[in-house]
C-alpha cells in the first residue's frame, strides 16, 4: 500500500512491449516480463530457504460486482477452489495438501489474490494450477448451492464480531455512494440471489491475463521459472476488460457509531477518510500514521499516565481512499467520554499546532527500515511485491522509500490539518456488556447417524501425481551455532544474509501458576506491563528515542525481542539488555499498571471467550489443579510494588533463559555481544520447576456461554489425552492429525463438514503435548442450528480413524504435507526463530524437525490407527459453545 515510481523499467516495458514477451532486470535478485497477452510477471529469488511463493493477483474484487450483489467477487473466490476443466475439485484439493503448504486466497475491494507458498521443487505444479484456474472454473448450480453454504457460514462469524460490524457502518459512512461503501465480505441475503452463472460471468469477464500481476518469490532460478510461466500463461487469450467503477467521494458527515462488544474492554475510535495507496499523499500518510503512533506520542501516552488502557494511531489504504484512526482502550464500567475528549484534543492539536518534528524523522527512519525487514520471509516477500504493483501502482516496494525520504514536517502537517476535521470525523464506541454465565447443555452432540467420512482414493493427474510420487526427507538449510554461557543463559545463532537486518527472540521460562504465591495472581501481568515505562537509567521517552535513533523495535519481559538494521546490532543488543536486566519499575507506573490490570481483569472475568476458557479448564483438570488459577481484581488491587519486585527477581533467571539470533551476523561475534550485555545476570537457588504435573483422563461434558454480540457459534470439544512432548505416539497422532484436519478440503473434516454438507466454513483439530500432560481439541464455527450434526460427524470420522486404518492415498499425503512442512518453517526470520526458541525451551535437539521427518516416513497406517484408538475418546469430549444457545 505504497505509490507510483520507478520509471525507468516502465519506460522500457512500454518500448519494447509490440516485441513480446519481454524480460527486464532491475537487479541480481528481480526478473519483470510483461507476456505478448499482457500478463505481467515479477520473479524475485530469495535463498532464505528452499521455498517459493506464487500469488496471482487479479485486479477486479468487490469494487468491480454488481450492484446489489456486494459479494459476487468473494463467492467467485470460493468458487476457483471448486475446480477447473481438466482438474476437479478433489484433485484440486489433494494436490495442495500434498504440495504442504499454504494454498489460499483473499478478497479486497480492487485486487483477488491466490498463492501458493511450498516447498521450491513443487514450483511447476503451482504454475500449472494456476494456469488452469485462469482458463475456467466448473460453475455448476449444485456446486455453488453448497458452497453458498460455507460462504455464508463465514458470513456469520464476521458479522458475530462487533468490530466487523464497526468497520461495515465506518465504510459506509466514510465512502457512500462509491464501491467503497460495502466490505467484500458480501451477505446472506445478496448469496441467496446469486446464481452460477453469474459468478462464471465475472470469472470470464475479469480474470483474464492483461488483467493479472504474477509474483514469485523464492529460491528459484529466475530465467528457468519465466520460461515456465511463458510455457503455461502464455497462449491465454487477452480480452477487452468491463469499465471499471467511478469514485466519486462526497463530504462525509460526521456520525458517532454505538455498538456492543464480548471483549473485557471497551474501544474509542475516531476514523477520517486519507489518502488512498495510489494518492501523491500516501508517503506522507505512511509517515503521519507512524508518527501519531509512535510510543513518545502523546495517544500512545494515555496508556502511560493511565488516561486509557491503550492508545494509538493505524491506518488501512484502499487504491481510491483510505481510512486514519485513533485508538484506546478503557476498562469494563469505565466512562470513554473523558478519553474521546483527550483524543479530540490531541488531533485538533495535531491539525492546529502540528507534529513534533523529531516524531516525523523519527517516523521516516522507522517506515524506510520496515520496507527492508519485508524481505526477512518467502511469502512476506511475495505479498510485498503483490501490494507494491497491484494495489499502489509502483514498480518496486523499495519505490516507495524516495518518496518517504522526501516527505517533509510541513507535508505531515499541512496532511493533518486537511484530515483531522471534526466535521468529517467518524466516531465509534465499542461498550463491553456481559452476555450471561455458562450453563449446562444437552444435547450438542446430536445423534450420530451421519456416514463417515469415505476411503476414495483421489486419482491424480500425471503431471501431478509424477511430483508427489516420490516421498523424501527434505534437507534442512539451519546451521545454528548453539552456546550456553557461563550463568546458564543460551544463545542460538543463526546467520541469514538474505537482507541488512537482525532479529532476536528471547523467552524466560516461567510460569506464574507455579512460582507465585496464593494470592498474589496477576502479579506476572501487572510485571509485563511495566516494562515499557523505561530502564533505570532511561525513562520510557528517553528509552523510545534511543531506539528510534537506530530504528529498532524492542519488547521486554519474560517473552522479549529485537528488531534492528544489522548496522546498529551492537547497540540494539545493549538497549534491549538494560531493559530486561534494569527495569525502572517506578512506583508512578507500578499505581497506574496496577489499576489497568484489575480493570482488564474485571471485564476479562465476566467476557464470553474467558468464560469458555475457564469452563473447559474446569470440566477438563482436577478441582484446584494450578492451571485453573486466574487473577481476580481484588488479587491485583492488593499486590504491593515490593511483591513485584520479588517475583521479577525470583523468575527472571537466566538459566531459564534462551535468546535466539536470525540475521546479518557472524555467530561467534553475536554471541560475544550477548555476553557483554547479558554476562553479569545471575541466578540463585535451585531451579525452579515450571511444568504442570499429569492429569487424569476427564468425564465427558457440555455447556453453553451465552455471547449476545455473536450470530453463530463458535464451538470446542476437547479433552485431556495422555501424550506428552516426549511421547514418541506423538508422532502418529500427528500424521493422524493431517488426515483429519490438514491439508484444507482434501482432510476428512472439511470433506463432512464443509464441503458436502456447508455446515461450517472452517474446522481446526490440535494437539497440546506438555511435558507431563497433553490435550486433543477440535473447533469449528457453525449457525446454532448446525452444532448438534456438526460435532456429531467429527466423532464418528474419529470413530472411523480408530476402526479402520488410513488409506495409503491419505497416509502419503499426510506424511508429504509433514515432510513439506520442514522446509517451510525455515521460510521467514519469525519462522526460524519461533522455532528455534520452542525446541530450546522445551529440552529437544534443535534438528529435532528432521528427526520428526524420520519418524513420519516409517510409521504406517496400522501406526495410526493403533493410536488413535489407545489415547483418542470421541466420547469423552467436553463441548463447549459461545454464542447463541445450540438448536436441536
Amino acid at each position: 500500500m505504497k505509490k507510483r515510481a520507478l520509471r525507468l523499467a516502465a519506460a522500457i516495458s512500454l518500448a519494447l512491449a509490440a516485441t513480446g514477451a519481454l524480460a527486464a532486470t532491475s537487479d541480481a535478485n528481480v526478473t519483470r516480463a510483461t507476456l505478448d497477452n499482457g500478463m505481467r510477471v515479477v520473479i524475485v529469488r530469495d535463498t532464505l530457504a528452499p521455498v517459493v511463493a506464487t500469488e496471482m493477483n487479479y485486479l477486479a474484487g468487490s469494487n468491480e460486482v454488481p450492484k446489489g450483489f456486494p459479494g459476487t467477487a468473494h463467492a467467485v473466490e470460493h468458487m476457483m477452489f471448486r475446480g477447473s476443466p481438466g482438474l476437479s475439485k478433489d484433485q484440486l484439493a489433494a494436490i495442495a495438501a500434498n504440495m504442504g503448504g499454504a494454498f489460499n486466497a483473499d478478497t479486497t475491494q480492487g485486487v483477488t489474490q491466490y498463492y501458493f507458498v511450498a516447498p521450491a521443487q513443487d514450483l511447476d505444479v503451482a504454475l500449472h494450477v494456476q494456469s488452469l484456474r485462469m482458463r475456467g472454473v466448473d460453475m455448476d448450480q449444485a456446486a455453488w448451492a453448497k458452497e453458498r453454504g460455507a460462504i455464508e457460514q463465514e458470513v456469520s462469524r464476521d458479522m458475530s464480531s462487533p468490530t466487523y460490524k464497526f468497520q461495515t457502518q465506518l465504510m459506509a459512512q466514510l465512502f457512500a455512494g462509491t464501491p467503497y461503501a460495502h466490505t467484500a465480505l458480501g451477505t446472506r441475503e445478496s448469496f441467496d440471489q446469486t446464481t452460477a452463472s453469474m459468478l462464471k460471468q465475472f470469472h470470464d469477464s475479469w480474470y483474464v491475463p492483461n488483467n493479472a500481476i504474477l509474483v514469485i518469490a523464492g529460491d528459484v532460478d529466475p530465467a528457468a521459472t519465466l520460461t515456465k510461466v511463458k510455457r503455461e500463461f502464455g497462449d491465454i487469450a487477452r480480452k477487452t476488460l468491463p469499465a471499471r467503477p467511478a469514485f466519486d467521494f462526497q463530504p462525509v458527515a460526521a456520525k458517532t457509531i454505538a455498538l456492543p462488544t464480548d471483549s473485557p474492554y471497551g474501544l474509542v475510535a475516531i476514523a477520517y477518510r486519507a489518502a488512498g495507496s495510489r494518492s501523491a499523499d500516501y508517503a506522507t500518510s505512511l509517515v503521519l500514521s507512524e508518527a501519531l503512533g509512535s510510543q513518545r506520542a502523546a495517544l500512545a501516552g494515555m496508556r502511560f499516565d493511565g488516561t486509557a488502557l491503550y492508545g494509538g494511531f493505524a491506518g488501512n489504504a484502499f487504491p481510491h481512499a483510505g481510512i486514519d484512526y485513533a485508538i484506546a482502550a478503557f476498562p469494563k464500567g469505565g466512562d470513554p467520554q473523558p478519553i474521546l475528549k483527550r483524543m479530540q484534543g490531541i488531533l485538533a492539536d495535531a491539525a492546529v499546532k502540528g507534529v513534533d518534528p523529531a516524531l516525523v524523522e523519527a517516523a521516516k527512519r522507522n517506515a524506510i527500515a520496515a520496507l527492508e525487514f519485508k524481505k526477512n520471509s518467502v511469502d512476506g516477500l511475495a505479498n510485498a511485491w503483490s501490494s507494491a504493483l497491484s494495489m499502489q501502482g509502483l514498480e518496486t516496494p523499495d519505490a516507495m522509500k524516495q518518496a518517504i525520504e522526501a516527505v517533509t514536517p510541513a507535508a505531515v502537517n499541512a496532511l493533518a490539518k486537511q484530515t483531522f476535521d471534526p466535521a468529517h470525523a467518524v466516531t465509534a464506541i465499542l461498550t463491553p456488556q456481559s452476555s450471561g454465565k455458562p450453563v449446562a447443555g444437552k444435547g450438542f452432540g446430536g445423534a450420530e447417524s451421519f456416514a463417515s467420512s469415505p476411503d476414495k482414493p483421489v486419482t491424480l493427474p500425471d503431471w501431478a501425481a509424477q511430483a508427489f510420487a516420490k516421498l523424501e526427507l527434505p534437507h534442512s538449510s539451519l546451521k545454528p551455532v548453539s552456546t550456553t554461557l557461563p550463568n546458564g543463559l543460551r544463545v542460538i545463532v543463526q546467520p541469514e544474509t538474505i537482507s541488512d537486518t537482525v532479529t532476536v527472540f528471547g523467552q524466560v521460562k516461567t510460569n506464574q501458576d507455579l512460582q507465585a504465591a496464593k494470592g498474589e495472581e496477576g502479579i506476572a501481568s501487572v510485571l509485563e506491563g511495566l516494562f515499557p515505562f523505561g530502564t533505570a537509567d532511561m525513562n520510557r521517552l528517553q528509552f523510545q528515542q534511543a531506539l528510534d535513533q537506530i530504528s529498532a523495535r524492542v519488547s521486554a519481559g519474560s517473552s522479549f525481542s529485537l528488531a534492528v538494521p544489522a548496522a546498529h546490532f551492537a547497540e540494539g543488543m545493549k538497549l534491549l539488555a538494560d531493559n530486561e536486566l534494569h527495569p525502572a519499575l517506578p512506583a508512578q507506573a507500578f499505581a497506574v499498571v496496577q489499576k489497568q490490570t484489575a480493570g482488564m481483569v474485571a471485564g476479562q472475568l465476566q467476557s464470553p471467550a474467558f468464560l469458555t476458557e475457564l469452563g473447559l479448564g474446569q470440566a477438563l483438570l482436577p478441582a484446584n489443579d494450578p492451571q485453573l488459577r486466574h487473577a481476580t481484581p481484588q488479587n491485583v488491587m492488593g499486590l504491593g510494588l515490593e511483591q513485584v519486585k520479588q517475583y521479577y527477581a525470583q523468575t527472571f533467571r537466566p538459566d531459564m533463559t534462551t535468546i535466539v539470533i536470525v540475521g546479518k551476523v557472524d555467530p561467534a561475534q553475536a554471541t560475544q555481544m550477548v555476553a557483554q550485555a547479558f554476562g553479569e545476570w545471575k541466578a540463585t537457588g535451585a531451579k525452579p520447576d515450571v511444568e504442570y504435573a499429569a492429569v487424569p483422563a476427564n468425564k465427558p461434558g457440555q455447556f453453553h456461554v451465552p455471547d449476545a454480540s455473536a450470530s453463530q457459534d463458535s464451538v470446542q470439544l476437547a479433552q485431556t489425552i495422555d501424550v506428552t512432548r516426549t511421547d514418541p505416539a506423538r508422532y502418529a497422532l500427528n500424521l493422524g492429525n493431517q488426515v483429519l484436519g490438514g491439508g484444507f478440503y482434501a482432510s476428512r473434516l472439511y470433506h463432512d463438514l464443509r464441503d458436502t454438507r456447508g455446515l461450517v466454513y472452517n474446522v481446526s483439530t490440535s494437539f497440546d503435548f506438555d511435558a507431563h500432560r497433553g490435550s486433543y481439541t477440535v473447533s469449528f464455527g457453525a449457525d446454532p442450528d448446525k452444532v448438534a450434526a456438526a460435532s456429531a460427524i467429527v466423532r464418528q470420522d474419529l470413530k472411523q480413524m480408530q476402526r479402520t486404518p488410513v488409506s495409503e492415498t491419505e497416509l502419503k499425503r499426510a506424511k508429504g504435507i509433514l515432510l513439506r512442512q520442514i522446509p517451510l518453517g525455515e521460510s521467514s526470520f519469525g519462522a526460524i526463530g519461533g522455532q528455534l526458541l520452542n525446541l530450546s525451551l522445551e529440552g529437544k535437539p534443535l534438528d529435532a524437525m528432521t528427526i520428526a521427518g524420520e519418524h513420519y516416513l516409517k510409521l504406517s497406517a496400522r501406526d495410526v490407527q493403533r493410536a488413535y484408538a489407545k489415547h483418542i475418546r470421541p466420547d469423552d469430549f467436553v463441548t463447549a459453545v459461545k454464542g447463541p444457545a445450540p438448536k436441536g
